[in-house]
């Protein structure tokens, strides 16, 4: 006689360390649904949590990371509607109160609740299951490429930028950064037709990638120091130590400059100088509210955001290791890295 079905989960226990699990398939409480994970994006705050170099108010070891997900809901707990099973979905990952002040505002990434996020303090999809509040949810189309789809989340982040810089047509724009972040940022800055849409990257093939992907120019950092006040629009996604810097230089007089990446400490400072005369707007994004999930997932269904070519490496969840070891390894040759129980 066979057993209750199982499921796998990879849990990191502590800074690198890991195991892989099986346990009962969890069931769905009150409020919420089970997805079947279909892939999970690996991104560099997971490499981050494995390393022990996140911040420890933003993680909660044990944990089962994976914030970057698409599935198929499985099952629904009581109160949810029964007609969400086998849809292919994928969820907010801040787990927002909805009811303090910046929740009511629809700043859901700003909530006041206090932090929790799957995959950093609450189990992630790097497992065969995920369960999530059904509030969450963005349905997707039932022809989703589910692959594609797990790179949802980045892309949130990414939409939120453009929401926060407020592109119009026939502007100059310029993406700091060709990974993820910067590649999502160009498909969906180049559905705002811009004038130029310039990509700054130190790597040649990212920037090369980035032309095939939309971009109207490709510089490296030298390149763009002679572009100085040129952009109405700067949209840094790279994080690196210089990047917050050289992206308000590259702004005109009274441009905008969205920063998305996360900076480490020690990081240059913007010149208090610079921003004052020439009357920046500068604006920050850390995670996606409710809103910009929605951009998303509207322009995923629409076709003018494909992830898909993006996504250079996929591993069993057996390979975890592996996986995790690619992301943040330099090598340029590695773009999106995929888990896929």
């Amino acid at each position: 006689m066979s057993g209750p079905p199982r499921s796998r989960a990879v849990v990191v226990d502590r800074p690198g360390a890991h195991r892989l699990v099986e346990r009962d398939v969890p069931g769905p409480g009150p409020g919420e649904v089970l997805v079947r994970v279909a892939a999970a994006g690996i991104c560099m705050s997971d490499r981050e949590v494995y390393d022990g170099h996140r911040d420890a108010a933003y993680v909660r070891y044990p944990v089962v990371p994976g914030h970057e997900w698409a599935g198929t809901v499985e099952a629904v707990g009581e109160g949810v509607d029964p007609a969400l099973v086998g849809r292919k979905t994928v969820a907010e990952g801040f787990r927002a109160c909805g009811v303090c002040e910046r929740c009511r505002c629809g700043e859901t990434s700003l909530c006041a609740g206090g932090y929790a996020e799957t995959g950093f303090t609450e189990p992630g999809a790097f497992a065969d299951h995920v369960g999530v509040p059904a509030r969450l949810l963005h349905p997707l189309p039932d022809d989703a490429d589910l692959r594609a789809a797990a790179l949802l989340e980045p892309a949130a982040v990414v939409a939120a930028a453009v929401r926060a810089g407020r592109p119009r047509p026939g502007e100059r724009v310029a993406v700091v950064g060709a990974g993820t972040l910067g590649l999502l940022a160009v498909q969906l800055l180049g559905a705002c037709s811009p004038a130029e849409l310039t990509v700054v990257d130190p790597r040649a093939a990212r920037g090369e990638r980035a032309l095939l992907m939309g971009a109207t120019a490709s510089v490296d950092p030298a390149g763009a120091e002679g572009l100085g006040g040129r952009f109405d629009l700067v949209v840094e996604t790279a994080g690196a130590p210089t990047t917050a810097a050289s992206s308000c230089l590259l702004a005109r007089r009274g441009g905008r400059v969205v920063l998305t990446g996360m900076f480490g400490p020690g990081a240059a400072g913007i010149d208090p100088v610079h921003l004052s005369l020439s009357q920046l707007e500068v604006r920050s994004v850390f995670g996606a509210p409710s809103s910009a999930w929605s951009d998303a997932v509207r322009a995923f269904g629409l076709g003018l955001l494909d992830p898909a070519p993006l996504i250079t490496h996929e591993f069993p969840l057996e390979r975890f290791a592996d996986a995790v070891a690619l992301v943040g390894g330099g090598d340029p040759g590695t773009g999106k890295v995929l888990l896929r129980p």
